[in-house]
């Protein structure tokens, strides 16, 4: 099973390199495989590359989900995680 996840451009640089905000933790990635992304713009992250622009409603709602996922998961372990919200920014 592959996982790709929104992730938010912060910063783009040169040959084709961007990095990205994964839940607060950043991360280079290649934008070789999309055109046209900028700062601000969320894109699909698999495996350190971009597969496509996302519309930001669109990511947000994904993160969203992630973000109940891992509520529901801690539930289920009897363990806390970080509260939904600290998860999708």
């Amino acid at each position: 099973m592959c996982l790709a996840i929104p992730a938010r451009v912060i910063a783009v640089g040169p040959d084709d390199r961007a990095v990205v905000d994964l839940n607060g933790t950043r991360q280079e990635i290649s934008l070789a495989l999309v055109d046209g992304v900028a700062v601000g713009d969320y894109v699909i992250v698999h495996v350190g590359f971009a597969l496509q622009k996302l519309d930001a409603a669109e990511a947000e709602k994904t993160l969203s989900l992630f973000a109940e996922m891992s509520q529901a998961v801690a539930a289920l372990e009897g363990g806390e995680h970080p509260p939904a919200d600290e998860i999708r920014r």
